[in-house]
């Protein structure tokens, strides 16, 4: 049996399971099996793989997709330049890390952006971010991050955002974990009546499948995309480099 999982904390809102298995169903992929592995701590990841010897690949989810660094023999260039993965390839006692965040994401924006979608505020400062981050700036969109506690030049607080910034940024990304479920009665704390029809509001949530922070977007007339497409996207990017295709 070759095995496959998802690695992070919590693993409750997570598809990742119910999507491999189905795949395995849908293509007559037999003897694979795809668990969630919920680990509170980075550091137990040698004792999962010593207990699981036959897993051959992992995703990596929150909290973990920087801190998973770490434990790993080497990364793709890409990983590298994003420092963020969540796929890791298990062969020959090696662990190599991957992003297929940034391809999953580019794929499931890429149908929907104007010209006039060229500044980008992301929501968050993790893993997730950092591979959006990598995907905008390599498509010649400019960034600023917003964080709840600024670090950098490049990174504004929540209190700062006014109708010039958000009428400035017409893309919007949320890569925090705010209104997943079950706590979805939450959102980022932005000015929403400053978005207009011409924004694009991106939640890299999926579950539920339409967020606070999206149906506040909505009700501005933006334009919404939730993080379902980016999910299965950087499903099949992950499938491909665990079978060498």
């Amino acid at each position: 049996m070759r095995k496959f999982g998802l690695i992070g904390y919590p693993l409750g809102h997570s598809f990742s399971k119910k999507y491999f298995s189905d795949k395995f169903v849908k293509e007559g992929i037999n003897e694979c099996d795809y668990e969630l592995y919920p680990l509170t701590d980075i550091n137990q990841l040698d004792n999962l793989l010593e207990q699981e010897p036959q897993l051959e690949g992992l995703n990596v989810t929150i909290p973990y997709k920087e801190s998973v660094i770490l434990h790993l023999d080497d990364l793709s260039e890409e990983a590298k330049a994003i420092g963020a993965v969540n796929c890791i390839k298990l062969q020959n006692g090696r662990r190599i890390g991957y992003n297929t965040d940034a391809f999953g994401f580019h794929q499931s924006i890429k149908p929907f952006l104007e010209p006039h979608h060229d500044r980008a505020l992301i929501l968050g400062t993790g893993g997730a971010a950092k591979a959006v981050a990598y995907v905008l700036k390599k498509i010649g969109i400019d960034v600023i991050y917003v964080s709840r506690n600024p670090k950098d030049p490049n990174e504004v607080n929540y209190a700062a955002l006014n109708d010039l910034i958000i009428r400035y940024h017409k893309l919007i990304i949320n890569t925090t974990p705010l209104g997943t479920y079950p706590a979805v009665d939450v959102c980022p704390d932005i000015p929403y009546e400053f978005l207009t029809p011409e924004h694009f509001v991106v939640d890299l949530v999926y579950n539920p499948e339409k967020t606070l922070f999206l149906q506040k977007a909505e009700s501005q007339q933006a334009m919404i995309l939730n993080g379902h497409t980016m999910l299965v996207q950087q499903a099949e990017k992950s499938w491909t480099i665990w079978n060498n295709l």
